[in-house]
């Protein structure tokens, strides 16, 4: 709601924010579903719903950490090459929508076999159950493609974002060592807080995915190692889609500016509300709420939410 009702020029990094927020709560929107599945130890709720929600998964992985890569190559640009950003013709808000565009398009076109492939099935082992996973016709053909899966999930889910945000964030940190401004360490310290969380949460999951890929296809797997494997994969997502919901705070929340917006919005909802429940005051009330936002407006010169 800030960023869509946010009506001044937006940075780039903001638009970036704004889809990246659009991607997170279509996947925190999947999690009832998951919750009921393994309250439940099965998949209740048939071959479309198990699709679409595998298929918005994908999509969030993928469009999320591209998204944050882009992000950290932006700060890169607005901190670093500081003189010659206003150059950059790439910066302009148009090109970034552009960018955004071809991130959920690369996104869906990546995540489309989650779409084709994923379907609830029965599956047994001590007893049948059904589950909401990818399923393939031919043996090879099955290992063959959940390789190919897991490594463009593993690579636009982890090592783009990756080495984008260790290089960006590297020459960051570099030059704010250099600078003499009161606010350095604390944006040292919010860029280190943004790496590290991002190592915790997404480092285990990738790891499980890369030695399932490994042990993908071998004949001597024994039920023991593959129960392991289930249970490290099911510890480690939950980790990673823990990520999905510290991004507001690392991203946005953390920025003086964003609160002060967040806020004020807020604050109009509510003279809103008064407004609808107090038609004899109202007029009285919507100047004061115009008042006060003009104010803010032209007291604030910043063109972006971002610390």
């Amino acid at each position: 709601m800030t960023f869509a009702l946010y009506e001044r020029t937006k940075s780039m990094t903001d638009v970036y924010l704004f889809n990246m927020a659009i991607a997170d709560i279509l996947f925190v929107l999947t999690l009832p579903l998951w919750a009921v599945n393994y309250a439940a130890d099965k998949w209740i709720f048939g071959d479309f719903i198990c699709k679409m929600t595998r298929g918005i998964y994908a999509i969030n992985f993928s469009c999320g950490m591209l998204l944050l890569a882009f992000i950290s190559v932006d700060r890169y640009i607005a901190i670093v090459q500081a003189t010659k950003s206003f150059k950059f013709r790439a910066r302009t808000l148009a090109y970034s929508k552009l960018i955004c565009l071809v991130v959920w398009a690369s996104s869906i076109l990546i995540s489309s076999s989650s779409f084709l492939y994923s379907e609830s099935y029965s599956f047994s082992t001590n007893e049948t159950k059904e589950i909401c996973d990818h399923r393939f016709d031919r043996m090879s053909e099955s290992t063959m493609l959940k390789s190919l899966l897991l490594c463009l999930q593993v690579g636009f889910g982890f090592f783009i974002p990756f080495m984008f945000m260790i290089f960006c964030y590297t020459f960051i940190v570099k030059s704010l060592q250099q600078a003499q401004n009161s606010k350095r360490n604390k944006a040292i310290r919010v860029i280190v807080l943004i790496v590290a969380v991002f190592l915790v949460c997404q480092v285990p999951y990738n790891i499980v995915l890369l030695v399932t890929a490994v042990n993908m296809g071998k004949l001597d797997k024994s039920c023991d190692n593959d129960k392991i494997m289930a249970y490290a994969k099911y510890i480690t997502e939950a980790v990673a889609f823990l990520h999905c919901c510290v991004n507001p705070v690392l991203y946005a929340f953390i920025g003086v500016k964003f609160r002060s917006y967040f806020v004020k919005i807020m604050k109009d909802l509510w003279c809103m509300r008064y407004k609808k429940y107090n038609k004899r005051s109202s007029r009285t009330n919507s100047d004061l709420c115009h008042s006060r936002q003009t104010s803010e407006i032209l007291t604030d010169n910043a063109s972006s939410f971002t610390i």
